[in-house]
């Protein structure tokens, strides 16, 4: 590549092409720093840092002309993720004593699963707990709708993603996030049990997280139920067999999944440890 004798920009055709829309959590993770710098990037990190020293601090901030490519650097994005904790925790500190319900987002209206989020969330919200799901469609739909059918109060936190619906239209309360693990953290933090009705690898990644910050003591009291046995069973005889088989975890991580296919099974659960939790606190 040649460049040009005034100290230019490098000449030749190599022009910058827009990458597509990555997902935030995705480019956050992505390192810079894995491959050189070509010439044309030097010459620019040099071209900015020149510019900088010219231009007051009053004069960036008042200068809406300006090159828009910072609102995507890691600095940035620290104030982003600031941004949507501060909004998670101002919008549910009030939330009253509440459930999380994980499941696809795939599950037909029709279908068995469908209808038993609904009996999921009605009977939790007629025991006084608020419900709060992913917010999207399928099972996440059903538990909404079943809390919300019975006066109780709906939350869905939802994610963007570039194939996900918009938020379903049984809620009470509302959010969509950026970053998955803004977005786990709400889902824990007010939450007293979690629910998993049959579920993907979103829901997979969710049971995970969820059991090792029980098995690390990170969350007390927090029961995880598995509803629906026939779905459920062969990750649960794997984990026996294969996980704790290998000696991966402990006998008594076992005792951190619930599998059951009644409703009035999941409420005792519920309710049995939202009182030791009461009793702790």
């Amino acid at each position: 590549m040649s460049h040009n004798h005034d100290g230019g920009r490098p000449s030749g055709d190599g022009q910058r092409h827009q990458s597509h829309r990555r997902d935030y959590d995705d480019s956050l993770l992505q390192g810079r720093f894995h491959r050189p710098a070509t010439d044309e990037e030097r010459w620019a990190a040099v071209q900015r840092s020149k510019e900088a020293l010219r231009i007051t601090a009053d004069e960036r901030l008042l200068d809406s002309r300006g090159p828009r490519e910072w609102v995507h650097t890691d600095p940035w994005r620290v104030q982003r993720i600031q941004a949507e904790f501060i909004e998670g925790f101002h919008t549910l500190a009030d939330l009253p004593r509440a459930v999380t319900v994980w499941g696809s987002a795939r599950t037909p209206r029709d279908s068995q699963a469908y209808q038993d989020g609904r009996r999921i969330g009605e009977a939790l919200a007629r025991a006084g707990f608020a419900v709060i799901t992913g917010g999207g469609p399928g099972s996440m739909e059903a538990a909404n709708r079943g809390a919300q059918e019975a006066g109780g109060l709906s939350v869905g936190l939802g994610i963007e993603l570039q194939f996900e619906e918009k938020l379903n239209d049984y809620l009470d309360v509302g959010m969509t996030f950026r970053y998955f693990f803004a977005r786990k953290m709400m889902f824990v933090k007010y939450s007293q049990a979690l629910i998993c009705l049959p579920g993907g690898f979103g829901t997979l990644d969710e049971l995970t997280e969820a059991l090792t910050l029980v098995q690390t003591k990170k969350v007390t009291k927090f029961p995880v139920v598995l509803y629906g046995s026939a779905y459920w069973g062969g990750l649960v005889e794997w984990i026996q067999s294969s996980v704790l088989g290998s000696g991966n975890i402990s006998p008594q991580d076992m005792n951190l999944i619930h599998v059951t296919d009644d409703v009035d099974d999941v409420m005792r659960v519920v309710h049995e440890s939202y009182q030791a939790w009461e009793d702790a606190h």
